[in-house]
């Protein structure tokens, strides 16, 4: 395995974390439901392999994912960086309009009293008493960033958490958090989608990122499953299925990666690898302090996800890898 530090802090994290949005289930993620038992042996896995990052958010399955973690992790919380999120809430208590699903309303509110809260609520669900990382879900404009600041410093004076970090952003909105009058411990970390498919808003954000020492950590590497190979294009979803949603079901976009996977195939072959441990060594060439986040449940996706870590890619083919996908990438995703 290997580690970085989280931004500027002295949080060290393996390069590949674990990330638990599909944990949640619900009606986003409709293969099925986990259990705290499966969530433990995912953790035995990747404690043996040596990976300690573990990503997670209140709204994954409006709870369940923290509390299957959260039992998860009994017994060896300390094995772990933990990495949770705020601002995403269903209690009722104000902030903008985000989504209703699965008999709930979700609001974004970044008001320093609902960031305080949330964290509370993580802490209670996740049975432990300290979070080392957590981020902003979703920044609003909505709301005065000192105070959203000023919080969450706040909460590092408290021993509640350890770092921060911003996701759904731009660079611009990490430059207004840099520059918060109450900023002590900074941004540790900016949680942006960034895939072969989809390269150019973390490409925009990356030289901010650099800047200022901040990790870069990727989500949607994969597509959700879209990049794992020509199998995975066969699968129908539920319409409510996140997956169901994304433009890779459409005719001409896996048209277009049928050809791709044809024209990875021999680097592959090359390399001994599948196509999904492919495009993530391609995301690690991207950008010195990349965090790979790659949503997982069962421990041989976790040994596949590896040997992205072992490859060394040419530059020619890290050319080859995007070429054979840009006539079908696209600016913006909305997931």
């Amino acid at each position: 395995m290997r580690y970085q530090k989280l931004g500027n802090t002295d949080l060290n994290v393996s390069v590949l974390a674990l990330g638990t949005w599909a944990l949640g289930g619900g009606s986003v993620w409709t293969d099925r439901d986990s259990t705290s038992a499966e969530a433990a042996r995912l953790l035995d896995a990747c404690k043996d392999a040596g990976v300690n990052y573990i990503d997670t958010a209140p709204v994954y399955g409006t709870g369940a994912s923290e509390e299957l973690l959260g039992q998860a992790l009994q017994g060896r919380r300390h094995d772990f960086i933990l990495q949770t999120k705020c601002s995403l809430n269903w209690r009722g208590e104000g902030g903008n309009f985000h989504y209703s699903r699965d008999g709930y309303t979700v609001n974004n509110d970044t008001r320093p009293e609902a960031i305080r809260r949330d964290v509370e609520d993580s802490l209670r669900r996740m049975k432990t008493d300290y979070i080392d990382s957590v981020i902003v879900h979703y920044v609003c404009k909505s709301f005065p960033v000192a105070e959203t600041v000023g919080a969450l410093e706040d909460l590092i004076r408290a021993g509640k958490i350890r770092a921060y970090g911003l996701s759904n952003s731009q660079p611009s909105d990490l430059r207004d958090y840099l520059a918060a009058p109450d900023r002590r411990a900074g941004v540790a970390v900016v949680q942006e989608f960034f895939s072969v498919l989809s390269p150019f808003h973390g490409r925009d954000y990356f030289p901010v990122c650099r800047e200022n020492g901040v990790s870069f950590q990727t989500y949607g590497v994969l597509e959700e499953g879209f990049l794992t190979g020509p199998a995975f294009l066969d699968k129908a979803f539920r319409k409510t299925d996140i997956r169901a949603r994304l433009p890779w079901n459409e005719a001409e976009k896996q048209e277009g990666l049928r050809r791709a996977f044809a024209l990875w195939q021999p680097i592959c072959d090359a390399h001994g690898c599948s196509f999904a441990a492919l495009v993530e060594a391609w995301a690690l060439t991207q950008y010195e302090k990349m965090s790979l986040l790659v949503g997982m449940r069962r421990p041989e996706n976790l040994r596949d996800n590896l040997k992205c870590l072992e490859l060394k890619l040419t530059a020619d083919e890290i050319d080859q890898i995007e070429a054979a996908v840009r006539a079908i990438q696209v600016e913006v995703l909305d997931k």
